[in-house]
Order: C-alpha cells, then structure tokens, then sequence
C-alpha cells in the first residue's frame, strides 16, 4: 500500500506539471488543489493508447491478455497488439522477453524511472534496431531539452 503525505503527493502534482503531464485545475478560493492529466495530450495518445498506460502504470508488467481484460472497463481497446506496437514504436511501453517460470512475454511502460533484470543479450530487438531507438531516443531528448529552455525550465 503507498502510504504518502499532502507535502510529497503536492511535489509529484507539481513535478508532473513541469513536464507538461498535468495541470493545476482548481481556482483561487479551492478548499483543496485539484489538477488535470495531461498525459494524453502531451505525448498526443488515442483513448486505446491512453487506457493501456493507465493500466501499466497501476499494475507494472502484464501480458497482452491481461491488457486487454483489465482495459475493457475503461471502453476497451480493440486489438490490443495493434495498440502495443504503436506505444512501442513512440518508446513508452516494451515488451520483455519471457521469462524463466512465465508463460508469456509481458508488456511494461517506460514512463519514468524503472529498473530492469534482463541481461542485454536476451533482449527480442537485434543490435541495429538499439541504435535506431537510441538514436530516436536522442532526438526526443533534444527536442524536450529545446522546450526546457524555450520556457526557462533549463539552466
């Protein structure tokens, strides 16, 4: 259970509005801060997209049936592989290589700071599709770091 207090769930508000993921929404005179995600419209995901997000985020790995049972009450998401490959091909989700005991392969979100066990060797993309991503990677950096700036954000 996450046990958090007013002090660091307001910082995390906050920190998530600096990177443009939501925003403050309630106005002066509010007994209690509310904020809007942004999420959506700031990486520009479809509600499929969206939905897959929410549930990697809440519930850490998963494989692409229990993706597509525990989106289903958020309006359900179609073909959930098709919708899997998009969020790979944007670099916020990545399949894992299955894993010694598991049955399937399962997906995780790459939104923040995660820390994987699998050897590099094992990974499913081959050595010139890693430099393609980090090349992408770069690129997404750069422009991020263009924005920082532009709005005083970066030193």
């Amino acid at each position: 259970m996450l046990n958090l207090d007013e002090a660091q769930v307001r910082a995390a508000a906050q920190r998530l509005g600096q990177i443009g993921f939501a925003r403050l929404a309630s106005g002066p005179g509010s007994r209690t801060a509310k904020y809007r995600h942004l999420l959506d419209e700031s990486l520009g995901l479809d509600r499929a997209e969206t939905a897959v997000l929410a549930v990697l985020l809440l519930r850490g790995a998963q494989t692409p049936a229990e993706l597509k049972a525990r989106t289903e009450r958020l309006g359900g998401v179609g073909d959930i592989d098709e919708v899997l490959a998009r969020l790979d091909e944007r670099d916020v989700a990545h399949l894992l290589p299955r894993q010694p005991g598991q049955r399937e392969e399962r997906w995780i979100h790459l939104l923040g700071e995660i820390a994987l066990d699998v050897p590099a060797e094992t990974g499913t993309r081959s050595p010139d599709s890693i430099e393609a991503r980090l090349q992408r990677l770069e690129e997404r950096l750069g422009e991020l770091e263009r924005l920082l700036a532009e709005r005083g954000l970066l030193d």
